[in-house]
């Protein structure tokens, strides 16, 4: 079963784990099983939801093997993930030479846990370390959002060069499912003009860039104060129409995605 996304880009701040809150949420809103995992050592992604990754067991157990992955996964009102916190950077210097599959091991060999989630999305960290390259090897997709920024775009060449050494020498399956334009504003020559370099781009590395683009807007930040995803923020606080600009996009990706996932 081919259900596990990477979210990925080494520069911060392209909203990435904005999405995979969102994704997730959505989907489980469209009836589907979702596992979300935080990769990240900043742990926001748990942290936006309100899940434990204080006193609970964390993805660095899991890595570790110190326990199974079923007994990290908690039941949040959101979605299902795998808390991560800053013990997760030690994996990074505690991962030796040949570790580069540990990651798949605990997902693919060591458990069924893909068979009973129908999506498995992975919050990777801002850099393409040890983690994210453990993320790509046990991905069967990867998802790049991006700002529409120069430094956005060239950062995803530089983790194009991470992609193709991990499909020689890891996982030869992996794909590139595509690139997500986050807090676009089509009022502005510079996004029009970046949004036009990344489809080029997209083009160039053969990652088709998602049709639906995702403003910016108050609301995410508002929605994870709240510890929410932001559909159920907008509930929660009976959001006017005119308010739900970000959420409405995030609403179009989902539908995008699955259309998207339905065809390959």
């Amino acid at each position: 079963m081919r259900n596990v996304f990477a979210f990925a880009n080494q520069k911060g701040g392209v909203a990435k784990t904005t999405t995979v809150c969102s994704l997730s949420a959505g989907l489980v809103r469209q009836g589907f099983r979702v596992l979300a995992i935080d990769a990240d050592p900043q742990g926001n992604l748990s942290d936006s939801i309100g899940a434990d990754n204080e006193e609970a067991y964390t993805l660095y157990e899991v890595l570790k093997e110190n326990i199974k992955i079923e007994d990290a996964i908690q039941h949040t009102k959101s979605f299902d993930i795998i808390p991560a916190n800053i013990v997760l950077a030690g994996f990074e210097q505690e991962a030796s030479v040949g570790r580069e599959s540990r990651f798949r091991e605990v997902l693919k060999e060591e458990s069924n846990i893909t068979e009973k989630y129908d999506y498995i999305l992975i919050d990777c960290p801002p850099s393409l370390g040890v983690i994210t390259v453990n993320a790509f090897t046990a991905a069967d997709y990867i998802t790049i959002p991006t700002t529409p920024s120069t430094f956005s775009a060239r950062g995803i060449t530089q983790l194009f060069e991470t992609y193709k050494r991990v499909k020689k020498y890891t996982n030869k399956d992996v794909i590139i499912d595509g690139i997500l334009i986050t807090r676009y504003s089509g009022r502005t020559n510079i996004s029009r003009d970046v949004k036009e370099l990344t489809e080029k781009l997209g083009e160039y590395i053969d990652a088709p860039v998602y049709e639906t683009t995702i403003r910016n807007g108050v609301l995410v930040e508002d929605a994870q104060a709240e510890q929410m995803d932001i559909f159920e923020y907008c509930a929660a606080k009976n959001k006017r129409e005119r308010d739900r600009a970000v959420a409405n996009d995030y609403e179009n990706f989902v539908k995008e995605f699955i259309e998207k996932e339905r065809g390959n």
